[in-house]
């Protein structure tokens, strides 16, 4: 493809033909406001809706200002960005944005992170001379995920496209017109009623607040408060390089002792490690994937291969709602968020000498799908949930400050035992590739009896949105599908459907871009997948710096088998451990 020359406020620059307006200016450093622009850079999509016109300028010989995000540029084009004309329009673009949003900055979950509010003040609004009354009368949706106040919608249709172009989930689409135009899903139906996954997504590139989180902070400060409870934590791997992000640091720093501290000074009687049960996953999991591969070995044409790794519950909805034909195919194991729950209501409650309603386990997670996974009737015991509450990184880094604190200042503390005692394979669950790789250190010894020479199994590992690779478990080849991000996931399940051509033995998937180090609760990154890059740079790292790094070899993981579930894929096992999935007829 060749080039074409560019001049933009008087810069000359040589862009790809077919590139927009918006990226040569980019690639001279000439900042153009956006709003619903968004390049989802790795998916090789780009919302392409040109809906707000926040980035119009003047093209020489164009009698009309031109929507940068949209018009490609021609060889010879004259741009200017800055003049009066293209200011004015962009002021009373906004303008017009403001006059039919709620003015509700003040409680509205997205204050101070809201890009509509950025721009207001960068144009230095202090007053909307566009007066009338919105016209829109939503009501606020609930989930234990997800709320979804379409008054605040400026239809820029973000969610739209990561909803349907890139997860492929399909919930989410343009309703009605004029003032009544939201996106909404179908019969503008809850969305607990729709094939929504609760991944989190469309509230990770929503640049106002008609999506965000259902926040939980203020139940777990209940919890705090009341002394008859013994109130335990449990963090999720991809959240130690992350969460620093929302105290300065630089995208991939690792927290995880001053994680602790935080978690500690806020007045969590114990704080624990989900890369605990990440191990105790791989223990289950990994004997099950063994187990078919015998059966399948020997003959058995009724085992379902490939086993498909359970852990991301965004996945989970997105399989029982949208490939029903295949329900019994994941594997039966329950995620380690789920595994930590039930253990520590049980086994870490038995040692405590404590009744498990007495004990109450706030999750903190990557991911918006596991407040909707903690809540299924499935993970509770006589209507006592396993996990009582789960907040996302951005909501304990919200918390954090709300105490005063400053993570950057904690000293660094050790999580307790005996459920933070963890290895290298549990927290590499934080990225895509990282399950199955913890799972192949672990089959590997247990199938062969030897030791591995070498755990790190690099062809497992990469950005690739579909990656299929082999893994010789000493004569026994071992095909393995990895996906992250619902669009690829679909593309694995649709082979699977069609007899499995690959002839895959075991597939991990991951709803979100990354995995867990782009959930739908993780400090926004605005589809930089450099952000992502080193946040799972810094997974690998952890996982090279921990003294044990085979799942098995967890001491602590050993001392449970020993003392109180026997063996993996034992009864006891399956009734804590396991679980099984439905099918979920949805709109």
């Amino acid at each position: 493809m060749s080039d074409v020359k560019v001049t933009i406020d008087g810069k000359e620059v040589l862009v790809p033909q077919g590139s927009t307006i918006l990226q040569a200016a980019r690639k001279v450093g000439i900042s153009i406001p956006t709003l619903c622009h968004l390049d989802l850079h790795d998916t090789k999509m780009v919302n392409k809706t040109a809906s707000c016109r926040v980035c119009v300028v003047e093209v020489e010989g164009r009698r009309n200002l031109a929507p940068s995000c949209a018009t490609p540029v021609v060889d010879g084009m004259v741009v200017r960005t800055n003049t009066v004309r293209v200011m004015e329009a962009r002021k009373t673009i906004i303008e017009l944005l403001l006059s039919d949003h709620p003015k509700e900055c003040l409680t509205c979950a997205k204050s101070g992170k809201c890009e509509l509010q950025d721009l207001s003040e960068k144009f230095g609004l202090r007053e909307v001379r566009i007066t009338g009354k919105s016209q829109s009368t939503y009501k606020k949706d609930y989930s234990e995920s997800i709320i979804r106040d379409m008054d605040k919608c400026i239809m820029c249709r973000r969610c739209e496209t990561m909803c349907n172009e890139v997860q492929t989930v399909g919930a989410l689409s343009a309703i009605n017109r004029g003032f009544e135009a939201v996106v909404s899903p179908a019969f503008e139906s809850p969305l607990v009623d729709t094939v929504c996954t609760h991944c989190g997504q469309c509230v990770a590139v929503c640049p106002v607040g008609a999506l965000t989180e259902n926040d939980h902070t203020w139940k777990v400060l209940d919890a705090l408060a009341d002394p008859d409870k013994i109130v335990v934590a449990q963090t999720a791997p991809a959240v130690r390089v992350a969460i620093g992000e929302e105290f300065g640091a630089e995208p991939g720093t690792i927290v995880t002792g001053k994680l602790v501290s935080g978690l500690k000074s806020i007045g969590f009687d114990y704080v624990f490690d989900t890369d605990f049960t990440a191990d105790l996953t791989i223990m289950e999991e990994g004997h099950e994937l063994l187990e078919r591969l015998e059966k399948f070995l020997a003959g058995d044409k009724d085992v379902k291969l490939p086993i498909l790794t359970s852990c991301c519950p965004a996945w989970v909805n997105f399989i029982e709602s949208q490939f029903p034909e295949l329900i019994d195919v994941p594997s039966t194991a329950k995620s380690p968020q789920q595994m930590f729950g039930s253990i520590a209501k049980s086994y870490f409650a038995e040692k405590l000498n404590v009744p498990r309603k007495k004990m109450v386990v706030v999750s903190v997670m990557p991911c918006l799908a596991k407040k909707y996974e903690a809540s299924r009737e499935e993970f509770s015991v006589d209507g006592n949930p396993d996990v009582d509450i789960t907040i996302s990184t951005r909501e304990l880094a919200h918390l954090i400050k709300q105490f005063n604190l400053d993570l950057n200042e904690l000293e660094d503390q050790e999580y307790d035992n005996p459920l933070g005692i963890s290895t290298g394979a549990g927290v590499i669950f934080g990225t895509t590739g990282g399950v199955i790789e913890a799972a192949v250190r672990t089959a590997y010894e247990i199938k062969t009896g030897k030791e591995l020479e070498r755990v790190d199994f690099k062809q497992l590992r990469g950005f690739d949105g579909v990656r299929v690779a082999s893994v010789d478990m000493d004569g026994l080849v071992l095909n393995i599908g990895i996906a992250h991000g619902l669009g690829n996931a679909r593309q694995l399940l649709e082979e699977i459907k069609d007899g499995n051509p690959r002839n895959l033995h075991a597939i991990e998937i991951m709803a979100c871009p990354g995995g867990c180090i782009g959930g739908g609760g993780q400090p926004y990154h605005h589809g930089d997948s450099s952000v992502l890059k080193k946040r799972q740079e810094a997974i690998y790292q952890v996982d090279r710096e921990m003294k044990i790094r085979k799942s098995h070899e967890n001491p602590a993981i050993i001392e449970l088998y020993e003392t109180y579930l026997g063996k993996p894929l034992s009864e006891k096992s399956h009734k804590l451990l396991h679980t099984h999935y439905s099918v979920k007829d949805k709109v």
